[in-house]
C-alpha cells in the first residue's frame, strides 16, 4: 500500500477524470461555452445539479446519467478517503470485532 500523499493523488486523479468525462461529454452533446461546460460538470459532480438550461434530449439524458455516476463516485471516494481514518480510530479505541 502506498503512502498517504500517493493515495491522495490517486483519489484526486480519479476526481479529475470524472470531471474531465463530464466536460468532454457536455462539449459533445450540449451547445455551451467552455466556462458553462466546466461549471455544469462541477455542479453535477458536487451534487448541486446543472446550471445552464439543457435544450436537447441527449444533453438531459447525459445530465441524468452523469448525476448518478457522480453520486456513486462521490460515495465511493468518501468511503476510500475516510476508511484509513476510521480504521485508525478503531485501533486507537481498541475496538475489535470480537466481544
Amino acid at each position: 500500500m502506498g503512502s498517504l500523499p500517493d493515495q491522495t493523488l490517486k483519489r484526486l486523479a480519479l476526481m479529475a477524470a470524472a470531471l474531465s468525462l463530464g466536460v468532454a461529454e457536455y462539449y459533445r452533446i450540449a451547445d455551451l461555452t467552455l466556462v458553462d461546460l466546466i461549471l455544469n460538470a462541477f455542479m453535477i459532480l458536487t451534487g448541486m445539479g446543472p446550471v445552464s438550461e439543457l435544450s436537447s434530449a441527449g444533453a438531459k439524458l447525459f445530465a441524468s446519467a452523469y448525476a448518478i455516476f457522480s453520486g456513486l463516485v462521490f460515495v465511493g471516494l468518501m468511503g476510500i478517503f475516510l476508511a484509513p481514518f476510521a480504521h485508525r480510530m478503531l485501533h486507537r479505541f481498541h475496538i475489535d470485532g470480537s466481544d
